[in-house]
């Protein structure tokens, strides 16, 4: 028996017909029919940032959802005790209920995990994250999908707070905390629903990207670059995941893509819709001049096409949030939001928790927390941090976490991406011991470098010895930006309880 989608109807029209057959055979699992029909929904692994967002737009469209995974932590916790979703720590069969309509599979486990096994034993419907988000909530709406190797989250939360400061009431799901919804998702009742598009792979049984199920209509392409190790073996396959993205628009869509990067500009030729540019250089569509940074805020004029439209002020400071934000208003105005509401909703926006957030201080001493974990990001987010913070001394702290920034594939490049601080401190490679010694990346290597260039690093791999020779160091008026992809063991709060108590 063929495998078959869990909605019984053909995918999204797909510009490739070699492409849409893959696509209509990537779902093992049998119909899922009359999904308005409230169903018991279980999800394993729904501490994802993804899965926890749909398991929130699934309970607010009248589901009942509870969900498993091995650890449960802050702040996707907090965002399943928001939506009152029970969850329990742990795999094990007798989780999934015996009235279990569909099960929702996260990618962070495989087919040996014993709720997956039992879900295939039982012969239970299955879909994985993406191609559940696709079934209940994208096939009637019309998705704006931002993809892009840097970018995302900011920009698909700014984009849905203009659209909904607008009145058009959208969709979401986005992979951060955004603050103006005090939410990673929101269910919306307008005909946009606003996708943060994520090039890792869909589940054990789907090794596509996840965005390749989003249906989009319109789209903003911010960035292409190597990661996700673990997954690619290079650039060239992130490229064609890309590319098969493209081409899934629609002739009546629209796709921004940040110019100046030849990948882009590489994966879009093939594209069948509309395209506009955007970015800092004469050649693009969209641009930002007589850009002045005052205060908490920057000011800009929006060029498009040598014609200033509108004026902007932004609470995003740094050159990649700029960008950013002229993607947002490009394609505001292409559906036709009018510049006055493009103008409120970026000036109201609050932000994406992780993301250059303050989260403390203490003595006159900024902890700032951040999600940067490769080299572009790192340097884009402390030059932001300079700019905003002139006259501070800038400390970074970062740990390699990611699948990608554990591996050696970024050794040379990490050394420049912490020249914008004053301080650098690395810890060592989280769960180091799982990847091999001759891939892995060398910390202690990176902090020699800078130091043969004059600039001050240090490698402390243990926590609370980077607290304790942080804190020696540490005088009122410097700045402490973290950066992990994960929780770091809680480093924040024990730096502020032992800032606090020299006081």
């Amino acid at each position: 028996m063929k495998p078959q989608r869990a909605d019984g109807v053909s995918h999204h029209l797909c510009f490739e017909p070699t492409l849409q057959k893959r696509v209509a055979t990537w779902y093992t699992l049998t119909s899922v029919a009359n999904i308005s029909v409230p169903k018991q929904i279980h999800m394993i692994a729904i501490c994802g940032v993804g899965m926890t967002a749909l398991a929130g737009l699934l309970k607010k469209s009248g589901h009942h959802v509870f969900g498993t995974d091995a650890h449960v932590y802050p702040p996707m916790s907090v965002l399943l005790d928001a939506a009152a979703i029970p969850y329990k720590v742990g795999y094990d069969p007798n989780h999934i209920d015996s009235k279990t309509d569909l099960v929702i599979i996260g990618n962070a486990v495989s087919k040996d995990n014993p709720e997956v096994s039992s879900t295939l034993e039982r012969k239970l419907p299955y879909l994985s994250m993406s191609s559940a988000l696709e079934t209940f909530f994208l096939k009637e709406k019309t998705p704006v999908v931002v993809v892009g190797t840097h970018g995302k989250t900011t920009t698909t939360a700014l984009l849905s707070w203009v659209l909904s400061s607008a009145g058009l009431d959208p969709g979401m799901m986005v992979g951060g905390w955004a603050k103006n919804f005090d939410a990673n998702f929101r269910l919306g009742g307008g005909s946009y629903f606003v996708v943060e598009g994520d090039e890792y792979d869909t589940a054990y049984f789907d090794k596509e990207a996840k965005f390749l199920h989003y249906r989009p209509q319109h789209a903003i392409l911010t960035s292409i670059e190597f990661d996700h190790a673990d997954i690619y073996p290079d650039l060239a396959s992130v490229k064609k995941a890309f590319r098969k993205f493209v081409r899934l628009i629609p002739p009546t869509g629209f796709l921004l893509a940040a110019s100046g990067n030849s990948s882009i500009l590489e994966v879009i030729q093939d594209a069948a819709c509309k395209i506009e540019s955007y970015g800092m250089d004469e050649k693009a569509d969209w641009r930002a001049e007589s850009v002045q940074v005052k205060g908490p805020a920057i000011h800009y004029d929006v060029v498009y096409r040598g014609e200033q439209v509108t004026s902007i002020e932004s609470p995003l400071l740094g050159m990649h949030n700029l960008k950013n934000t002229l993607a947002v208003i490009a394609l505001a105005h292409h559906i036709g939001v009018s510049w006055e509401n493009i103008g409120k909703g970026v000036r109201t926006f609050q932000g994406v928790k992780r993301r250059q957030e303050v989260i403390g201080n203490v003595r006159d001493i900024l902890i700032i927390d951040d999600f940067g974990h490769h080299p572009t990001a790192i340097f884009e987010t402390l030059s932001a941090l300079r700019l905003r913070y002139p006259s501070r001394k800038i400390w970074v702290v970062f740990e390699p976490r990611s699948a990608t920034s554990r591996r050696n594939v970024f050794q040379k490049e990490f050394v420049p991406s912490f020249f914008p601080a004053d301080g650098v401190i690395l810890a060592d490679v989280f769960a180091g011991e799982k990847i091999a010694p001759e891939v892995r990346l060398d910390p202690k290597k990176i902090v020699a470098d800078l130091t043969a260039m004059g600039k001050t690093a240090y490698f402390i791999p243990d926590v609370d010895q980077i607290v304790r020779a942080l804190s020696e160091k540490l005088i009122p008026g410097d700045l402490v930006c973290i950066m992990s992809s994960g929780g770091f063991a809680e480093i924040h709060q024990k730096l502020m309880l032992c800032l606090q108590e020299k006081a």
